[in-house]
């Protein structure tokens, strides 16, 4: 299982909707509104690295009202989770 955060700023006052649709694409397992640089933090998890790329590149970034996103990869070693 290979899992990343991404850190998602929208656009204001959207938010809520971002937010609403991030937990609709396949992969994301939660999302929460955060205080600061970023609005959204978002938890992602795949079978694979590919399919954890596709989920963040083609769905995530693609979401209306996303400004831009930073992602965390978590070192495989290191994720006891």
């Amino acid at each position: 299982m290979e899992t990343a955060y991404v850190l998602v700023k929208s656009q204001v006052a959207h938010e809520m909707d971002v937010m609403g649709e991030l937990l609709k694409i396949d992969n994301v397992k939660e999302a929460r509104g955060t205080f600061g640089v970023y609005d959204i933090f978002v938890k992602v998890e795949a079978k694979t690295s590919k399919e954890l790329e596709d989920t963040i590149t083609k769905n995530i970034r693609k979401v209306k009202h996303v400004i831009s996103t930073t992602t965390l990869s978590v070192i495989p070693e290191q994720d006891k989770n």
